[in-house]
């Protein structure tokens, strides 16, 4: 049975993409309950980080093909597939408050590939295998799903990956520019990182996430507004905590306030 498992463990969640027998092939089931479990686990104030993977060796080999001929089978069904059931769920995984860790391993490839790329962080074994090959199913890649394969790999890259439709090995894919590390032991590397970042302070990286996307996404300049709400951390506990814990050469104890 496909499904998306979420575990908990203090500060740090852990989800995992499972679809026995099909590489993690992520139906439609699964997209939505993607999307749901980030909405859900963003909202919640005790955690400070969130580590995605796949079951039994693999991230994710795509989409599951067999449901296109019931989901994707006209222009309106294809269009609906895309622009609300994928996007709602890279879209929850983008916006998610929490630092997110793709912990890839196997096969990441078609939608695997841009779940991983929609994560904060990519940690990937030397023998993880990425790609797009969809020239071979005969259609390109939707537009909302082209954005942070671009914003990560550039214009070059992305048209390499999409019109040669290659499947290509970790140090390939830190070379494009689509992972930051390599790691013998992925769950270990992933989980080490995660509890630095919940080391942090987590009003910090929530900021910096929120400030990264909107000039990601804007080159206009910060209203007074944006400005403000930018420097909005000189009035929280969190800054306090780091500065006189600093100063008392003491561990800070952040709160998120």
């Amino acid at each position: 049975m496909s499904e998306i498992l979420c575990a908990v463990e203090g500060q740090i969640a852990i989800l995992t993409l499972s679809n026995p027998g099909k590489l993690n092939a992520i139906d439609v089931a699964m997209w939505q309950a993607l999307g749901a479990h980030f909405d859900r686990l963003s909202d919640d104030e005790n955690l400070r980080c969130i580590i995605l993977n796949g079951a039994n060796g693999n991230f994710a080999a795509g989409a599951d093909i067999e449901e296109f001929a019931t989901v994707r089978n006209t222009l309106a069904s294809g269009m609906h597939y895309h622009n609300h059931t994928i996007a709602q769920a890279l879209q929850a995984i983008a916006r998610c408050r929490h630092p997110v860790i793709a912990a890839i391993e196997g096969v990441c490839v078609g939608g695997g590939l841009e779940i991983a790329c929609a994560c904060d962080i990519r940690i990937a074994a030397p023998t993880s295998r990425f790609g797009i090959p969809i020239n071979r199913l005969g259609f390109p890649l939707a537009p909302g799903e082209l954005q942070d394969l671009l914003a990560l790999a550039g214009v070059a890259v992305t048209l390499e990956i999409l019109l040669e439709g290659r499947v290509f090995e970790a140090a390939e894919a830190k070379d494009k520019g689509l992972i930051q590390r390599i790691a013998d032991d992925v769950p270990a590397e992933a989980l080490a990182t995660a509890k630095r970042i919940a080391r942090g302070a987590p009003l910090a990286a929530r900021m910096n996430k929120q400030m990264i996307r909107r000039l990601r996404f804007s080159r206009a300049a910060l209203n007074e507004e944006e400005m403000k709400s930018a420097f909005g951390f000189l009035e929280s506990a969190d800054y306090h905590e780091g500065i006189s814990s600093f100063l008392a050469k003491r561990a800070p104890q952040f709160t998120g306030k």
